[in-house]
C-alpha cells in the first residue's frame, strides 16, 4: 500500500474532508490543518511528500507558505499542488512562479486530484534526456547529476519543474517541443493542465537565465526549442 504523507492545508471542511477521503482510500496517508501559520509548522517537522495547499487561509495565506517553504533548504524541494476558486487565477500565477508545481481549480473531481497527485509524486529524473547528465553552452552548465545550473559559475535558484524544464529543451537543442510534449515529459502522461502552467514555468526559467535567457525560443503555435547554437 501506498504510504507518501500528504500534508493539506485547507480550511473548508467540506473540501477537507473529500480531499482526505479520497488520499486516503488510495492508501495515501494525509494529514490535514486548516490554519495556514500551523501548516507550515506541520511541513518543516514532518517533510511530508506532497503538500496540498489552499490560497485563502487563516494565520497565514497559502502564497506566503509556499514562498517561505522554496526559501527553505529543509523543505524547499518538497513538491506543492495549489488548490484554488478560478477567481484567483491571478494568484495562481503568482504560486506558480514561486515554485508550486500544480494547480487546481474548485470546484475539482476527486479523479483529476487523484491524477495530479499521483503525477507529481511520481516525478523522478528527467524523462527522455537522451542520456546527457552534464550540458554545457559557453558559460551556461546544466547537471542534471548535481540537478544543478550554473552561469559563470554561479548557481541559479530553479525549481524542480524549472530545472526539468530547462534540461528536456536542452537535451536536444533545435527541436520544438509542443507545450502537451514537455508537460507530459516533466509530469506525467494522461494528466489534464493548461497551457499556462508551462508559460509560467518557461517565463520564470527565462527570466533565472539573464544573458541567456534567448536560448529559449517561442515557436508560435507550436511551443518552445532550445536555439541550436
Amino acid at each position: 500500500m501506498n504510504r507518501n504523507k500528504i500534508v493539506v492545508i485547507e480550511d473548508e471542511p467540506d473540501i477537507m474532508e473529500i480531499v482526505s477521503y479520497n488520499l486516503k482510500r488510495e492508501g495515501y496517508s494525509v494529514v490535514g490543518i486548516d490554519r495556514g501559520d500551523e501548516g507550515l509548522n506541520v511541513i518543516r517537522n514532518q517533510s511530508p511528500n506532497l503538500v496540498i495547499l489552499d490560497l485563502m487561509l487563516p494565520g497565514m495565506d497559502g502564497l506566503s507558505i509556499c514562498q517561505q517553504m522554496k526559501s527553505d533548504p529543509i523543505v524547499r524541494d518538497i513538491p506543492v499542488i495549489i488548490i484554488s476558486a478560478k477567481g484567483e487565477e491571478s494568484d495562481i500565477v503568482i504560486g506558480l512562479e514561486l515554485g508550486a508545481d500544480d494547480y487546481l481549480a474548485k470546484p475539482f473531481s476527486p479523479r483529476e486530484l487523484l491524477s495530479r497527485v499521483k503525477a507529481v509524486l511520481r516525478r523522478g529524473p528527467v524523462a527522455d534526456g537522451q542520456g546527457r547528465e552534464r550540458i554545457v553552452i559557453q558559460d551556461l552548465v546544466i547537471d542534471l547529476a548535481r540537478h544543478e545550473v550554473r552561469i559563470s559559475g554561479e548557481i541559479k535558484d530553479l525549481t524542480a519543474t524549472e530545472f526539468k524544464i530547462l534540461h528536456q529543451l536542452a537535451s536536444q537543442p533545435g527541436r520544438a517541443f509542443t507545450r502537451e510534449q514537455l508537460l507530459n515529459r516533466v509530469v506525467g502522461l494522461g494528466v489534464v493542465v493548461v497551457d499556462r502552467n508551462i508559460d509560467v514555468h518557461i517565463r520564470a526559467v527565462r527570466k533565472k537565465l539573464g544573458e541567456y535567457s534567448n536560448l529559449i525560443q517561442t515557436i508560435r503555435g507550436v511551443g518552445y526549442r532550445l536555439a541550436d547554437k
